[in-house]
């Protein structure tokens, strides 16, 4: 194996997440899939999480986000 290839055999497969202007965190490829890594406390529900593929684990940031949000929405507010 060439030097070209070892260094390219040891590039992992990352990828950021963003949603609606925010950066939800990463997706690090491993043998099972990739596994999510928050950078944001509103997404720390998935962290450690483990997905199919990069956009399984974006959908479910998704969804997670929309869910955080109608819940937001619903919650009485403080005085009212």
């Amino acid at each position: 194996m060439s030097q070209a290839q070892t260094s390219q055999a040891q590039i992992s497969k990352a990828y950021i997440i963003e949603v609606s202007d925010r950066t939800a965190g990463i997706v690090v490829g491993d043998s099972s899939g990739f596994c999510f890594f928050s950078s944001d406390r509103a997404f720390d529900g998935l962290d450690g999480g483990h997905f199919g593929s990069a956009r399984a684990a974006e959908r479910a940031v998704r969804a997670h986000l929309q869910r955080r949000q109608a819940s937001s929405r619903s919650a009485p507010r403080a005085g009212t």
